[in-house]
């Protein structure tokens, strides 16, 4: 390499670190080698943080394969792809994708992929469609255990005082539900629900705001996620909020976790926290408050069979013990989705059964209780000579992926459907297992 050649190398840099759109470069095993700060903003990660993971231990890729992979596997680049998927931390991110194969002398050395984030704009553009459902009130929400009647109790007595609200809880816990409802309870019958998705590399959601704010028209402000922007940005944000009319208007806004620790951390603006907190909501998740589940699963049967005319009106006895013993990581909204697919499959079924259950969720419930029996030889020995960690997670993997995969009769599609993970994932972590045993 020329001296020419290494003397451009500070000014690549910049234009990479600087670039409008996320950069994202991977080798051919799918570790990260390029990262910029746009990618950093539109993901919330640092290259610190994924440098030693492939991107599909990093992300959770649910509706459609990941275009760096499927570059990778295929050398063929793909433009223009809309691409939905969740970090580590639930946070769901929308980006319009153009990823290239990178080669040299013939050999595919990895992929890059050149990210526009349109997560704020998919959900600007869907909210409109939500104004022509039925009006969602505080007591129609399902409450029928203590936590949640403290919900609504609390909420109601917002309404009454009209000051801000802060809904502190896990994604999936109602929240933007509780939002809504006190919303619709408020005495103002012109007044408009607007919600502020946040992002930490949305810098144009605030000043849209600013703009809706500068009117004289009462509404309520739903501020989700508060702690998915950037401090900068939570300080614009208060700046705004703090110059607006409140008398006009209702503040609401959430967070995924103690607010506490969540300052301690870096991650959301005091003052911000301070401006919001006149009243507020914590929300436990669905496996500390399990006799939520049967009224929601009963309540969410009747409104789609007046809605649509389906028969599905009851859940079996087994299906009751089945979502009872189950955790729900993705709390209401999980089990939600779950009574989508269920009910979308059905014909003339009028009850719930386990086999109408899709596959990955029997798999992930029934799997609970049998870890013992999942053990194998080398970790149930506890010998004395202990393997080094990443040895250990690769063993533990690879004799995990290899039982799944005879339980299935070697079919990837049914093992991959078991596991609650992709065909790609599954093919990727079989690959890199067996990369690992020949070495």
């Amino acid at each position: 390499m020329s001296q020419f050649e290494e003397s451009l190398f500070p000014f690549y840099e910049f234009a990479v670190q600087h670039a409008g759109v996320g950069i994202h470069a991977v080798n051919s095993d799918g570790r990260t080698v390029i990262y910029n700060d746009k990618m950093k903003e539109i993901e919330g990660l640092d290259l610190e943080d994924i440098r030693d993971l492939s991107i599909l231990e990093l992300f959770n890729f649910r509706q459609q394969p990941s275009t760096l992979m499927e570059v990778l596997q295929t050398g063929t680049e793909q433009l223009n792809i809309k691409q939905t998927y969740w970090n580590r931390s639930e946070t769901e991110i929308t980006t319009i994708n153009n990823t290239y194969p990178i080669r040299s002398n013939g050999v595919l050395l990895g992929a890059i992929e050149l990210s526009h984030d349109v997560t704020a704009l998919e959900k600007f553009v869907l909210e409109p469609l939500k104004k022509d459902r039925d009006p969602i009130l505080l007591n129609h929400i399902v409450a029928e255990s203590d936590s949640m009647k403290k919900i609504i109790a609390t909420a109601k007595k917002a309404v009454r005082a009209k000051l801000p609200v802060l809904l502190i809880g896990e994604a999936g816990t109602g929240k933007d539900l509780v939002a809504q409802g006190i919303h619709h309870e408020l005495p103002q019958m012109d007044s408009s629900f607007y919600t502020l998705y946040c992002n930490r590399s949305d810098n144009q959601s605030i000043d849209r705001l600013a703009t809706e704010l500068a009117t004289d028209s009462p509404f309520t402000l739903f501020c989700e996620r508060i702690d998915f922007l950037s401090i900068d940005l939570q300080r614009k944000l208060l700046d705004v909020l703090e110059n607006s009319d409140v008398h006009k208007r209702q503040f609401i806004a959430s967070i995924g976790e103690d607010p506490v620790e969540l300052i301690s951390a870096g991650s959301l603006l005091k003052e911000l926290y301070y401006f919001f907190a006149s009243f507020t909501i914590h929300f436990p998740p669905l496996r500390e408050r399990k006799e939520d589940i049967l009224p929601f699963v009963h309540l969410y049967l009747a409104r789609r069979k007046e809605s649509l005319g389906t028969v599905l009106d009851h859940v079996t006895k087994e299906v009751e013990e089945l979502f009872h013993s189950y955790s729900w990581p993705g709390n209401m909204r999980e089990l939600e989705m779950l009574l989508n697919e269920v009910a979308s499959l059905a014909s003339s079924e009028t009850t719930i059964t386990v086999d109408m259950l899709p596959q990955h969720f029997r798999s992930k419930s029934n799997g609970a209780g049998d870890t013992p029996s999942l053990i194998p030889d080398f970790i149930a020995a506890g010998g004395q000579d202990l393997l080094p960690l990443d040895k250990f997670m690769r063993e533990a993997e690879s004799y995990y992926l290899e039982k799944a995969l005879r339980i299935n009769g070697g079919n990837i599609t049914r093992t991959a459907n078991a596991l609650s993970m992709s065909r790609q994932n599954l093919q990727y972590r079989l690959r890199k297992n067996k990369k690992g045993e020949e070495a």
